[in-house]
């Protein structure tokens, strides 16, 4: 797992940071796993460099919440067919929170960081290699996948910052999951550019139910 100090955080926020992530820690060891820490944490810093931050007002314990339910979300945790897995009713119940303002909670944490599901820099490293918003990319004016594009691509884009891996390097190793078990280990993740010729993630602000999307739904061929 990640340490805290991994995170750059103003001095004035970290004392809040650390309460919040302190709760989102604890609730994933229990109920969830390393990688979703790592992403509620990453959230937490991101909002906490905002200025202003939206983390100064509201308590720790509901924004812990409503990071949690926002890294579920862009993550499909909701669906039944990934693992973990919860409803949203279930987290609602787990957390002591109104499932009505973890919702509200998402909608104030995508608009301020401009993310939603499938969001590349905040998907659980072992969804990486499935998400179709980290590979696509515009060459020459072609929308092409990183994935099967020619290895000469493929290491400008990742030395642009534009793809976490190459995904060749991983097929000469064997199983993806074996480079992207936990958060720290196998190829280093770059930070995403959000604003690059990708697509963006598609936002929804609709009010989540136990009728969530399934992982990757609308992105089919």
């Amino acid at each position: 797992m990640a340490e805290q100090n991994e995170f750059k955080v103003p001095k004035k926020m970290q004392s809040r940071f650390e309460e919040i992530t302190g709760s989102t820690d604890a609730f994933c060891a229990r109920r969830l796993n390393d990688e979703y820490a790592y992403v509620c944490r990453k959230l937490t810093a991101a909002l906490a460099r905002k200025r202003p931050s939206p983390l100064l007002r509201g308590r720790p314990r509901t924004w812990a919440a409503g990071v949690i339910y926002t890294a579920g979300s862009i993550n499909f945790l909701f669906d039944p067919s990934q693992h973990p897995h919860l409803t949203a009713k279930e987290l609602s119940e787990c957390l002591g929170v109104a499932n009505s303002t973890m919702s509200a909670k998402r909608r104030v944490i995508e608009d301020a960081l401009d993310v939603g599901q499938l969001h590349p820099e905040y998907t659980l490293s072992s969804l990486m290699a499935e998400n179709p918003l980290v590979w696509m990319l515009e060459v020459d004016g072609i929308v092409m996948d990183m994935r099967t594009a020619p290895r000469e691509l493929q290491e400008i884009a990742y030395q642009e910052g534009l793809i976490p891996y190459i995904p060749d390097d991983v097929d000469d190793q064997g199983d993806e999951d074996d480079w992207l078990d936990e958060p720290g280990e196998g190829p280093t993740i770059i930070p995403f550019p959000v604003h690059e010729t990708r697509t963006p993630p598609g936002k929804d602000t609709n009010t989540s139910t136990d009728n969530e999307p399934t992982l990757f739904q609308g992105f089919e061929e």
